[in-house]
């Protein structure tokens, strides 16, 4: 298994969109906006096992003080094994010494994160305008 911070143009649609579905993420039904997204996003962590893409996270930032990491996917059959320990690692070393990093997360990925050291956000309460259907 390797992991690699790269630009975005290092990612297929077609693998991009198959993660997606298999998340049950619904961006994946709006392939050209969530590749233009990711192709935008000012970092993206991707890990495979030999060509095949089995996690993907991005982050979008100011390059400066701020960073907030929108997704975190691993493959269903890999999760549980580190692989999104291993990107969130990643990215984490990648924005080090950021005054603020954010990110949004529910479900199971709550116990996740703050393994690896977020925590609520002071008194803050999640807000969103949103077009998805999967929560």
């Amino acid at each position: 298994m390797s992991i690699e911070v790269s630009l975005s143009d290092k990612i297929d649609r077609g693998e991009v969109i198959h993660l997606y579905r298999a998340n049950g993420w619904s961006s994946a039904d709006k392939p050209d906006q969530l590749m233009a997204g990711l192709r935008n996003s000012h970092a993206l962590v991707t890990v495979r096992i030999g060509d095949q893409l089995i996690g993907l996270g991005n982050a979008i930032s100011d390059g400066h003080l701020l960073v907030y990491f929108p997704h975190m996917l691993v493959d269903p059959v890999h999760q549980g094994a580190g692989v999104g320990r291993k990107m969130m690692e990643a990215l984490l070393d990648r924005y080090a010494g950021f005054h603020q990093m954010m990110l949004t997360a529910d479900g199971e990925a709550i116990e996740f994160y703050k393994r690896l050291g977020f925590e609520r956000a002071g008194k803050t309460e999640p807000m969103w305008i949103y077009a998805g259907t999967e929560h």
